[in-house]
């Protein structure tokens, strides 16, 4: 038998650093990245991020949560990147 973690690691740390890393890769990839391939690396990253949050929560080490944990971790990042993205498009729509 395993005995319980007497203090256990806030799990809500790990799904802010998740969207933490959304938001820099999505800002790195507007600002680096030229207007036709933005859409192509967004999903890049948005994938890398999905990947990312998985690692973490099972480096949490904790079963119960687990599904709600990741969700809101993908879930958190796809609304910050789609809403980052969105801003890069209207950007360029202006003319320069």
């Amino acid at each position: 038998m395993t005995e319980p973690a007497l203090a256990p690691r806030n799990a809500f740390v790990g799904v802010v650093a998740v969207w933490a890393v959304a938001f820099v890769a999505t800002v790195a990839v507007g600002v680096f990245v030229p207007e036709e391939w933005r859409i192509p690396w967004l999903l890049v990253a948005f994938g890398a991020v999905v990947l990312l949050s998985f690692a973490v929560q099972l480096w949490y080490g904790r079963t119960q949560g687990f599904i709600f944990r990741v969700a809101g971790s993908v879930t958190g990042a796809l609304l910050l990147m789609g809403l980052i993205s969105i801003g890069f498009g209207l950007a360029a729509l202006l003319p320069s």
